[in-house]
């Protein structure tokens, strides 16, 4: 019975609400359409801001990476960044200015290293704990870089290949007391 009840007052108020005065509606209908406007206007100044990507740099990545998806572009004033995913993997292209690419980069787990460079990593470094690894592929060939930290020092190494690491920065943590 309450069901009963309560669905008929709730049908009763929304018919109700066809009964409303002209001007109220006619307000709302303005209000929805001035928000809808400010809405659009938002977006579209948004979107005249972006850097428009080089055709030919466009055209250099669909060849390479016909298999690409959710492609997301960024320009800097010496190369075109882009990130992507193929096969579930997110890769980073960078392309010069006269759409080259320059490198292909993509973070990795310390398990996919070359045997040599991940034994001599654990070896050298077992005070330490891996808190960023990434794999760069240029013509030159593949590299890593790999950011190993302990409660004193953050050490970003480099390996060209699997010739072992060498330091490539290294920096004292600031201690607040």
């Amino acid at each position: 019975m309450f069901c009963i009840v309560h669905t008929l007052t709730l049908i009763f108020e929304v018919s109700n609400e066809k009964h409303k005065p002209i001007k109220t509606q006619k307000m709302k209908k303005r209000i929805l359409l001035l928000s809808i406007v400010m809405v659009s206007f938002t977006a579209f100044s948004f979107a005249a801001d972006a850097p428009a990507i080089s055709k030919n740099v466009i055209s250099s990545f669909n060849k390479q990476f016909a298999n690409a998806r959710d492609i997301k572009w960024e320009h800097q004033t010496n190369f075109t960044k882009a990130e992507f995913k193929v096969n579930d993997m997110v890769l980073f292209a960078y392309f010069n200015n006269n759409a080259e690419l320059i490198a292909v980069t993509r973070f990795i787990s310390p398990n996919q290293l070359p045997l040599s460079i991940l034994s001599s990593l654990k070896k050298n470094y077992t005070d330490y704990w891996v808190s960023d690894l990434f794999e760069i592929q240029t013509e030159n060939g593949t590299s890593y870089y790999v950011t190993v930290e302990n409660s004193d020092h953050v050490t970003i190494l480099k390996s060209e290949g699997t010739s072992g690491w060498q330091t490539y920065q290294k920096v004292t943590k600031n201690h607040a007391e």
